[in-house]
């Protein structure tokens, strides 16, 4: 959540220094988080030199000193002495830490949740189905939304059934565990239909390939490195990939999970009659016994090497 939302500010914010000619920029980052670390990448990637003055991180804040230090002066926050914790937030998804939620035993209290309803309370499962073209949703239930509101419906929607709730603990890139919690229904959700998609209409070179960049990628954005070059070669790579991804996948929302239980697309190397059987299957079975014996091959020379060392 915070990984994706804190380049975007970043340049924006690079952006109107050099509009100034301002050679510093500031943030309110603490010396703790990872977002120190991607607001200040990025600041030297959109602005080569520019001084980065951080002034939370040079004095050390409790929240509670900053919680007091807000109310004194009249500066609205969200944040309160009874529910002290720190929270981001963008179209995406919501993160939560801080307050009774340092505690890796303490359960998440509901109050801390906003996107996502008490799994238990969710209403009777129902189905969703969602469209991809070209690896991108573009409608829900055969209604085409832009995407910031096909977002904002899943959000909804998902939520409704607690789905995307993440109670997680952190490797911070400053070297501490944190323990966080996310909320993401749309995220989740989407991200469960897109796979499936995908499973029906790529490769399995080019599932194997994506599968092991998708960590990678996620890694170098949470690390501050979006305007790393490697990061357009990945993202390359991905948009290939997306050429044929189109298609439905239908979704069963249910108390806490989204569930796929249906895929079509024009696109599919899914053959039933291939996969199938029953009567009228097309699966060339001659062919399986050579197949297996050129795949066992080496599988035998081992074998046959070990008994001659053996006698």
């Amino acid at each position: 959540v915070s990984a994706l939302s804190r380049p975007v500010i970043a340049e924006a914010v690079a952006e109107v220094a050099l509009e100034l000619g301002a050679d510093a920029v500031v943030h309110g980052c603490t010396g703790k988080g990872n977002d120190q670390l991607r607001f200040e990448l990025a600041f030297k990637a959109k602005y080569p030199g520019v001084k980065v003055i951080a002034p939370l991180r040079d004095r050390v804040w409790t929240r509670d000193a900053e919680i007091a230090y807000a109310a004194e002066r009249g500066i609205p926050v969200e944040a309160k002495a009874e529910s002290p914790y720190s929270v981001d937030d963008n179209l995406f998804g919501r993160a939560i830490e801080a307050g009774i939620l340092e505690d890796p035993w303490t359960a998440p209290p509901e109050e801390a949740f906003l996107l996502t309803a008490d799994p238990a309370e969710a209403p009777a499962s129902t189905d969703v189905v969602v469209s991809f073209e070209e690896g991108l949703p573009i409608a829900i239930d055969g209604e085409e939304l832009p995407l910031y509101a096909l977002v904002g419906v899943m959000n909804e929607r998902a939520g409704a059934y607690g789905i995307g709730r993440i109670d997680m603990i952190e490797n911070r890139a400053v070297g501490i565990k944190s323990r966080e919690l996310y909320e993401a229904p749309a995220a989740l959700a989407l991200i469960a239909a897109h796979r499936a998609l995908e499973e029906l209409v790529l490769t399995k070179g080019e599932l194997e390939a994506k599968r092991e960049l998708e960590p990678k990628w996620a890694k170098l954005v949470y690390d501050g490195g979006w305007f790393a070059p490697v990061r357009g070669a990945y993202d390359a790579f991905f948009t290939t990939t997306q050429e044929l991804v189109t298609g439905d996948v239908r979704l069963s929302l249910q108390p806490g999970a989204a569930v796929v239980t249906g895929r079509r697309s024009e696109h599919a190397l899914y053959s039933e009659s291939l996969a199938s059987y029953g009567i009228g299957e097309t699966f060339p079975h001659d062919a399986a016994e050579g197949f297996i014996g050129i795949t066992a091959l080496e599988t035998e020379l081992v074998a046959e090497r070990k008994q001659v060392q053996v006698a």
